[in-house]
Formats: structure tokens, C-alpha cells, sequence
């Protein structure tokens, strides 16, 4: 009895003591879920807070540019913004200069590059291999293609050095050209220089030899310099507000082919974006030689041409060009060479008929001339008549060939009259025939869409005849044909018979040396054309013309 009194008291007391415990726990949960509560009304509080703030920062500092600066105010916050900002900019200014260099390390490579497979040029008179430049120049250029990529040229913009050009360009192997933008002082004399003053610009200095075959032996150099005081520059002697080019005529110049390769194709690229409006200043002046192209040096610049050498004034200039050049042999590629404008080698023949008021832009079209009871006009041709080697021996029977296919012929040799008139002569015809030469270099003045016709002579020659002018004449816009001399049209068999390797194996010869390939198949042959198998040749001539 007195264990059951004892468990129905211990289950009362249990009973009693249940609603307290639930009572508790419950509380305990209610203010857990308040305090929960609260800390995410802080948070979310704190966090929309700050994000305020910060884009009432950055509405503050896009404002600012719009505030005139008496009335801006600055505090610590905007301050580390602006600083941020400021730095990201920076950051894309280096990757920008990054990239402008890595491109130029990419041009200067694909230059190094063309420059193994330069092509054969004539010098007085006689071809020589021109990729002996290459080895002449291999030293300099790894000495200066890290001088090529310094900075200094450009506006005198003290905040933009990231997008500053290099002052001189010596990586390719042919030629140097510097461009100085600015504050520019020319002095001429035996010790010629060219002064770029700007702030911008380190101290440094360059020998160019500003002519477009830097290799040859003879020439003479201008130091080009950049500095940046002015107290460190010639004083201006006197000042002009045109852009002048220092620019050579050593070299090869007096060879027809040079002329043009050398100085007047490369004088185009480099001066023709000025209109005119340039100076020259020329370090070994040939008052003869420049009189024989006055037109084209008239037309080129409308200022006196300065003989540099012999100047002993200090000319001041807000732009000049040192040297100048082209990446091809007698032609223009304006994927490579820096014209200015996109000039092409068709708008340097359209310059020269402007300069020399030559009338006719296109050949004669046969199918067009049809005169009412008459005969049809005969289209007009041009044998060039070469007087040392690569004569043709029969010329005689060429002709009576040509003529008899239907053309009008005319053999021309050296130039009689004034330069005026044969540039004019030469513009009358619609087809130019001869034997691989410098006089081939007339067919500058051919109207567009005329046809040249190359006789290659024997001994696999045709990969120069096509360097030197079949390129170049399609880049001008002729039709261009070629026919190859075979052994047994060439002087050289009676001289060795066909089982001499001249005659037999072209390609040891070659192999031998350039001395023994223009010897014999350039100096010391004639050609005697066998007119039958030169018929075709003609008439696909004539077909150009339909």
C-alpha cells in the first residue's frame, strides 16, 4: 500500500512540473528567433549602406568632370576611387604600348625575312647581286634593332609616351628612315645634323646614311639626334612651317634603272602625302642629274632644293624625314611601304604623265578602230636597240616580223632629244619590246594597260627579268609577257657549243657565283631571235590589244 501511495505522489509531482519546462523551451525559441531576426535586419541594413556609399562615390567623381574645379570639394573616399580608376587606365595605356611593340617586332621580323630573298640590280651598267646587303648589314642590324624601338618622335604631348613612334627605324637591312614630329633643327655642312627637341625624348643618337641602299660603300651620314632641352640644340637660323625630307643621291644614281629604283620611286613614297608642300635637303647634290628630272623634283616640292652638304644655316621645321627607301625592287607595295596615302605603283605612273603633260592614259583598242573606208590603224610598238651586250643580232627580221602581224614599228636606242620629248615619244606607244635592260625602265611612261614584252637571255635569268620588271610593270597596270632566249638563240653557243656547262648547266653556273652569271649571260651575250618561234609572242602581243 505504501509503494502505490508512493508512485501516485511521484506521478502528481511529475504532473506538476511539465507546463513549466514547456513554458521555458518555448520562450527560449522565441527569443532566439528574435535575435535571428534582428542580426538580419542589421546586416541587411549595413551592407545596403555601404553599397550606397559607393555608388554615391562614383556619382560623385562622374559628376566632378562637370563641376567647375573652384566649386569641386574632395574627400579621402572620392580621392581612392579616382586613385583606382586613374590606375586601371594606366594598366590599358602599358598593355597598349605592349602590343604596338610586339607588332613592330612582328614587322621588323617579317622584313628580316624578305631580305633573304632581295633581288639582282644593275650598277653602272652591269647587274650585280644585291643580297650581298644582307650580309653587309647582318652585324648592324643586331646592334640596332633594340635603338630602333626607342621612343621620342611624335607630338610634344608629355602624357602620351605610351603612344610615342620610334624616331628612326634601322631594323630592315636596305635602308633607314627616321621621322622626327616636333620641334625639329636641320644643320647642314661636313658634319650634318638633325635635332629633335622635345622633353619627351631620352638623349640618343643616330649615323643614317640617307639614301635607299644604306650598304654601299661611299656614302655619306647625317647624325640624327634627340634631346631635351633646347639649350642643347643648333639655335634657329631661320624657320618654316612645312615639313622638309633629308634624302641622298650617291649610290648607284646615273644608272637609268637606279634613277628610278633608287631615288624617284623611293622620293614618291616618302614625299608624295605632302603635296608639294616639303623641302629637300640633299646630301650630294647633282645639280645635272636633278635638272635631267626636274619635272618630277617640281612636282615633288615646290621650294628650293637645299644642297645640305654646303648649308651653313641652322633650319628649323616642325617635321622631318630622314632617309628613304623601298621594300621592292622598281615598284610600290602599300602593304609595306609607308606612303601616306595608299599610293600604288599605278599612281606613281599617273604623277610621272602629270609632270611631263604626257596626253595618253590608255593604249590603242583595236576592236574600237575601225575607221569607215579605210585601213584600221595599226597599233605602235617600240624595239628598244641596245648598243653594248644583249644586242639583238637580227634585229632586221624582228621587225619585218612584227610589222608583219599588223604592228607599226619603231627602234629607239639612247634618247637624242631633250628628256621632255622622249618621256612624250615613249607615252605614244601601246607595245614596248626588249631585251632584259635598264632601258626597259621607259615603261614608266607607257600608257595603263599597254604591253611589255621582256626577251629574257639564255642561261635561267627569269626570275631576275620578273624582279626587276615583270612585277613591276603588272604593278603598274601593264599587260607584261615574256619570251626566254633558248640555247640555241644565244651567242653563247658558237662561243663554248652545247656541251659546255654555260650552255649545258645553267645552274652550276649560277651556283659558281653572281661574278661568272653576269659575265657571260648578262655582259657577254648577244642574241640572234628565231622569228618563227617568236611569231606567237607577237601575236598574243597584238591579242592584249583587242
Amino acid at each position: 500500500m505504501k509503494m502505490v501511495r508512493t508512485e501516485a505522489k511521484s506521478a502528481r509531482n511529475t504532473n506538476r512540473s511539465s507546463p513549466w519546462k514547456s513554458n521555458y523551451v518555448a520562450y527560449g525559441l522565441l527569443l532566439g528567433s528574435v535575435f535571428v531576426l534582428l542580426y538580419l535586419m542589421v546586416s541587411t541594413q549595413f551592407s545596403y549602406s555601404q553599397k550606397a556609399l559607393l555608388e554615391l562615390d562614383r556619382a560623385t567623381v562622374d559628376s566632378a568632370e562637370t563641376i567647375p574645379a573652384k566649386h569641386r570639394r574632395n574627400h579621402p573616399r572620392q580621392e581612392d576611387v579616382r586613385a583606382r580608376i586613374e590606375g586601371f587606365n594606366r594598366e590599358e595605356e602599358v598593355a597598349k604600348a605592349h602590343t604596338e611593340q610586339r607588332r613592330q617586332e612582328k614587322q621588323g621580323e617579317s622584313e628580316q625575312q624578305w631580305a633573304q630573298k632581295n633581288s639582282i640590280e644593275e650598277q653602272s651598267g652591269h647587274e650585280m647581286k644585291s643580297d650581298n646587303w644582307e650580309e653587309k648589314s647582318q652585324s648592324e642590324k643586331e646592334e640596332t634593332v633594340e635603338e630602333s624601338k626607342q621612343f621620342g618622335g611624335g607630338t610634344d604631348d608629355y602624357n602620351n609616351v605610351a603612344d610615342a613612334k620610334p624616331i628612326c627605324d634601322t631594323s630592315f637591312g636596305k635602308y633607314d628612315v627616321c621621322e622626327l614630329a616636333g620641334d625639329t633643327r636641320a644643320r647642314g655642312g661636313s658634319g650634318a645634323t638633325v635635332t629633335l627637341v622635345s622633353p619627351r625624348a631620352p638623349p640618343k643618337e643616330w649615323e643614317i646614311k640617307p639614301y635607299s641602299r644604306k650598304y654601299l660603300d661611299g656614302l655619306k651620314a647625317v647624325t640624327v639626334k634627340s634631346v631635351p632641352n633646347p639649350e642643347n640644340a643648333p639655335q634657329c637660323t631661320t624657320r618654316l612651317n612645312i615639313p622638309a625630307m633629308v634624302i641622298e643621291l650617291g649610290g648607284l644614281t646615273g644608272n637609268y634603272w637606279h634613277d628610278f629604283t633608287d631615288v624617284l620611286v623611293p622620293l614618291f613614297i616618302g614625299a608624295r602625302r605632302f603635296n608639294g608642300e616639303v623641302q629637300l635637303l640633299v646630301v650630294n647634290l647633282l645639280p645635272f642629274w636633278v635638272d635631267r628630272y626636274k619635272r618630277i623634283f617640281g612636282k615633288i616640292s615646290r621650294h628650293e632644293i637645299v644642297d645640305f652638304e654646303n648649308d651653313d644655316v641652322v633650319r628649323c621645321y616642325p617635321h622631318v624625314v630622314v632617309g628613304y627607301g623601298s621594300r621592292k625592287e622598281f615598284t610600290i607595295d602599300p602593304s609595306l611601304d609607308e606612303t601616306g596615302g595608299g599610293y600604288t605603283m599605278v599612281d606613281f605612273t599617273k604623277f610621272l604623265r602629270s609632270a611631263y603633260s604626257l596626253p595618253r592614259q590608255r593604249p590603242i583598242k583595236l576592236s574600237e578602230v575601225r575607221p569607215a573606208g579605210g585601213r584600221r590603224r595599226r597599233p605602235r610598238m617600240i624595239i628598244l636597240e641596245r648598243t653594248n651586250s644583249r644586242k639583238i643580232l637580227n634585229l632586221a627580221e624582228v621587225i619585218a616580223a612584227a610589222e608583219a602581224v599588223g604592228f607599226k614599228v619603231i627602234v629607239a636606242g639612247r634618247p637624242r632629244a631633250s628628256y621632255d620629248v622622249f618621256t612624250r615619244e615613249m607615252n605614244s606607244f601601246d607595245v614596248m619590246v626588249g631585251v632584259h635592260g635598264a632601258g626597259l625602265t621607259n615603261c614608266v611612261f607607257l600608257p595603263t594597260g599597254a604591253v611589255l614584252l621582256q626577251i629574257v637571255p639564255y642561261g635561267r635569268l627569269e626570275e631576275i627579268a620578273r624582279t626587276d620588271f615583270g612585277n613591276p610593270a603588272r604593278d603598274m597596270g601593264l599587260r607584261y609577257m615574256e619570251y626566254s632566249v633558248a640555247a640555241e638563240e644565244s651567242s653563247l653557243m658558237n662561243v663554248f657549243g652545247k656541251e659546255h656547262p654555260i650552255i649545258k648547266d645553267p645552274a652550276t653556273v649560277h651556283m659558281s657565283g653572281w661574278g661568272n652569271v653576269a659575265e657571260w649571260y648578262l655582259a657577254k651575250q648577244d642574241v640572234r631571235i628565231n622569228v618563227e618561234r617568236f611569231k606567237p609572242s607577237l601575236l598574243q602581243a597584238l591579242k592584249q590589244l583587242q
